[in-house]
């Protein structure tokens, strides 16, 4: 067996094994982060607070998508149009995005890593859950629920 043939046998299942782990992983909905600076809260053990002054718009009346995006991002247009259509029909949900380059003290701040990233956040600015890739309609909705 070739050099080469070795490094294919090795490599193609690797890849495979992470193609599939990152298609099972996008877009999923799963815990919190502290938010850095934010004064602690402990109300139903949500500690994070952003406020309309940090994002520059204000809070929905139920809950507020905020989605990190950035401008080479073509998942980040996929995820706009999730996110527009379902604060579009969900009373009291607003959809926000914010461009991660233009914003990197608030990017560092809550520990954005990639875009697209949503934070699904409560009436007083606090993360409920968050969403690194593009996440489904199902996804956000099934987020917004356990509102």
């Amino acid at each position: 067996m070739t050099t080469g043939q070795i490094v294919l046998l090795v490599v193609v299942p690797l890849a495979l094994a992470f193609g599939v782990w990152r298609a099972y992983a996008d877009g999923r909905f799963r815990g919190t982060h502290k938010v850095h600076g934010a004064p602690e809260v402990e109300e139903e053990g949500v500690e994070s607070i952003l406020d309309a002054t940090d994002i520059e718009h204000t809070l929905g009346e139920k809950a507020t998508l905020l989605q990190f995006s950035s401008a080479f991002c073509a998942p980040c247009r996929a995820t706009r149009r999730v996110l527009s259509d379902i604060a579009g029909i969900v009373p009291g949900v607003e959809h926000i995005e914010v461009d991660a380059e233009h914003h990197l003290e608030l990017v560092r701040r809550v520990g954005i890593l990639r875009t697209p990233t949503t934070l699904v956040l409560d009436p007083h600015g606090r993360e409920v859950t968050r969403a690194t890739g593009a996440p489904r309609k199902e996804q956000v909705l099934a987020a917004l629920a356990r509102l």
